[in-house]
């Protein structure tokens, strides 16, 4: 898929490794409608800092990523880095510095590769092509195994309109807005509020409903860029139906970006979705959900394929919601495994532990308290999380 006036381009600037996409370009052919979505992790990377400052005029016409190197806690001359890299791409596109957004992902404390970027800045300037998105998926993989993209297109008001988005991450992931970065261009029109309105509420729902192991990157950052070439009726309140379909469509997006993220978690064999229903607050549902994805002795019992309800409902003892225990309903898939705040025996265990050997697993909680339902997505916690991670920088 292409979407209109939108190029990338991704090269080996042996910003850490030789012979490897490490280095992506995204650009648009005129300045576009720009919004973002970055961590809130109060140590933030030179990169989030200097967008973060940029994204008050709401366009950019340019996004400048690495991997290999993120570009945190470095100080001034950090930030002096970052200024740097951008004014290298904007000085190749021939487009002002500050329509310049810059991402990077790696280890936290390295200083970033200047040489690498001076060197490799021409053949990336010059790779531009509309088809060359899948290769900026690559370029910023680090301990991702899968390239992560999502495409769309839909009809607005008689025009149609294509999206594209990408994603990385795999570890440090539970996005407060780990290392997690996503990048989606449309070539929709749509004016920065409603850009900006519809972003924060997708990644409500969709990358703040993830976790692998509850860490927060100093690195996350979501952008959307719109550059209005499909030339559909601006997307407003007074074209009611056009909002809600972008709108759909973007957190459809998003959710399909963030699941990928989950099932890709560093050294994860399943994907998992806890549901909490029954609650009497949205917030209290979410709050349970995430507290139960998060326990490590879960994810460790989810990995060994163990239905152990225990650990479930001990993580919600301590979740900070109150609830009635005697009530409470747990399910793996269809099997029914604790019906009010009681485990039914070996037989329901022994059939909820044939549910843990599929990928795709669904623990619903049932509180009996309430109309309120909320969902977390998580992964298992492997042997091979411990490996990846005890020896990452090396």
């Amino acid at each position: 898929m292409i979407v209109k006036n939108f190029y990338a381009s991704a090269v080996p600037a042996g910003i850490k490794y030789p012979d490897r996409l490490d280095l992506g370009l995204i650009c648009s052919k005129t300045p576009a409608v720009t919004a973002g979505v970055f961590t809130k992790s109060l140590v933030k990377a030179a990169p989030v800092i200097l967008d973060i400052e940029r994204l008050k005029q709401g366009r950019a016409q340019a996004i400048l990523v690495n991997s290999g190197c993120a570009n945190a806690c470095t100080g001034e001359q950090g930030m002096e880095a970052a200024k740097k890299t951008s004014r290298l791409a904007a000085e190749a596109l021939g487009i002002p510095e500050e329509m310049v957004q810059v991402a990077s992902t790696g280890v936290i404390g390295a200083q970033l590769n200047m040489t690498a970027f001076e060197t490799a800045m021409t053949p990336l300037v010059t790779g531009l092509a509309p088809e060359n998105f899948e290769k900026v998926a690559e370029a910023i993989m680090t301990t991702d195994t899968v390239i992560k993209t999502a495409y769309r297109t839909i009809a607005l008001s008689g025009k149609e309109v294509n999206f594209m988005g990408m994603a990385k991450g795999s570890g440090m992931i539970m996005p407060n807005m780990a290392t997690m970065l996503a990048f989606i261009v449309t070539d929709a029109q749509i004016g920065f509020p409603e850009l900006n309105k519809c972003l924060k509420s997708s990644v409500t729902r969709t990358f703040n409903r993830i976790t692998v192991d509850g860490d927060t990157s100093t690195n996350d950052m979501v952008l959307v860029m719109a550059n209005g070439a499909a030339g559909n009726k601006w997307i407003d309140d007074e074209i009611p139906d056009d909002q809600q379909l972008f709108q759909d469509t973007l957190e459809g997006i998003l959710k399909e970006l963030a699941l990928k993220i989950v099932a890709d978690g560093e050294g994860a064999t399943k994907c998992i979705t806890i549901r909490v229903c029954g609650a009497k607050e949205a917030d209290q549902a979410e709050q349970m959900a995430r507290t139960v994805a998060n326990s490590n002795l879960v994810k460790t019992a989810f990995f060994g394929e163990d239905a152990n309800w225990g650990r479930i409902i001990a993580a919600m003892g301590r979740c900070g919601v109150r609830f009635h225990p005697e009530q409470v309903d747990i399910s793996f898939g269809d099997i029914l495994i604790v019906k009010n705040g009681t485990g039914l025996g070996t037989a329901s265990e022994e059939a909820a532990a044939k549910v843990l050997q599929e990928k795709n697993i669904t623990v619903s909680i049932d509180l009996k308290d309430g109309n309120a339902c909320e969902e977390i997505y998580t992964c298992d916690f492997s042997i091979d999380y411990v490996k990846i991670n005890a020896d990452y920088r090396t």
